[in-house]
């Protein structure tokens, strides 16, 4: 799966100056519904640092074309050592048109017409995975596993305020109403909630059985499914009352040393209509599919081509893309195409996002985060 790194340098950059100067911001060949286009966008180095797979870049995928490889649009992101860094979030702002990839020392704004970089900035202790406010005008950016967030304003880049937790700030979900931020502390048992008009810690979730790791919500923002350290499965909590709901384990499989993140269940989401949650399981390389609901039935599972580390969904639910380069039929369960680059090597990444299109200007974008959609 992985290519030679001195060849994916060279080749990544001979493609971004080819597929970028003079191209058109999107294609419109073969017209989505009502003239919309929809595209995924793959940022890599997407798993760690490795160029194997995908190499370096903002990869570019036509959804309603099998998934076809359309672009690779140049991205900054350097470690001060010269190669490319860690790729560790992505989001999108529909208001200022542009997409936002953090690595382990900036953040970066991309403008999703021109495909041109904004501005990058530097952060003290660095970025993590962050998210952005339904109104696209403010994120919450965590330090590098610091024990702060930093609320952005996603126009300039420039902090607005510091909000402190406990020892290690990681992912965050800006809650689809706008009235609150679920942030993860990977130190801590608890999930923190935070008041975007105050920007300070209101409230939090837990106690949960051990420190927090990747986590999604419903999208009446009344439950979070959460997975963590040394557990095989996921647990489930209140976001209103703080209680902690249930404790699920999968069944008929062993947990194993797993080669990244250092749990079994790294990565989790919920399909879009809320009925089903789908667990990664790092050493056997699977995707288990449970019942959203009490008792959270185990479905079935599906084997991957490698360990998944995440998990989200397409907007319409249509499709399942977990880290590994899948893309799945949610319906079916079959597993359609893997991801491909211009030199048909394998694509994988922990950090993707559809956005739609009208022309070239971006109308709507899912999030990275497998959050459910069913807010009424």
């Amino acid at each position: 799966m992985k290519a030679h790194l001195p060849a994916v340098l060279l080749l990544c950059g001979l493609s971004a100056l080819f597929l970028t100067a003079g191209a058109p911001a999107h294609t419109t060949e073969e017209p989505g519904k009502a003239g919309e286009k929809h595209y995924l966008y793959v940022a890599t180095p997407g798993i760690r640092d490795y160029l194997g797979f995908g190499g370096h870049g903002l990869l570019v995928f036509d959804m309603d074309n099998n998934h076809r490889f359309v672009k690779r649009i140049s991205t900054k992101g350097l470690h001060p050592n010269g190669k490319p860094s860690n790729v560790k979030g992505i989001a999108v702002s529909i208001p200022l048109n542009s997409i936002y990839v953090s690595t382990l020392e900036s953040l970066q704004r991309i403008d999703l017409t021109t495909e041109k970089v904004v501005w990058e900035k530097f952060y003290e202790a660095g970025c993590d995975r962050m998210s952005i406010s339904p109104d696209g005008l403010t994120m919450y950016l965590p330090s590098l596993e610091n024990k702060f967030w930093n609320v952005v304003d996603c126009k300039t880049g420039d902090v607005i305020k510091k909000i402190e937790v406990y020892r290690r700030a990681h992912n965050t979900i800006y809650g689809p109403s706008g009235k609150r931020v679920y942030l993860d502390d990977l130190a801590s048992p608890w999930l923190y909630i935070a008041d975007p008009q105050t920007n300070s810690i209101v409230s939090k979730v837990g106690e949960f059985n051990n420190h927090i790791r990747p986590f999604t919500i419903n999208g009446k923002e009344t439950l979070v499914y959460v997975t963590i350290d040394s557990l095989l499965g996921f647990e489930v909590g209140d976001l209103k009352t703080g209680a902690k709901l249930a404790h699920v384990e999968v069944e008929g499989w062993e947990m194993g040393p797993v080669r990244r993140h250092g749990n079994p269940s790294h990565g989790i989401g919920l399909t879009p209509d809320e009925k089903e949650l789908w667990v990664c399981d790092g050493h056997n390389m699977r995707m288990h599919i449970f019942k959203a609901t009490p008792p959270y039935q185990q479905l079935t599972t599906i084997p991957l081509q490698d360990m998944p580390g995440w998990v989200t969904f397409s907007l319409d639910g249509k499709y399942a893309y977990p880290s590994s380069g899948e893309v799945i039929d949610v319906k079916t369960r079959k597993i359609l195409l893997t991801l491909k680059d211009e030199f048909n090597n394998s694509v994988a990444s922990e950090k993707m996002v559809e956005v739609e299109f009208s022309g070239n200007k971006a109308t709507r974008a899912g999030d990275q985060f497998g959050v459910g959609r069913v807010t009424q």
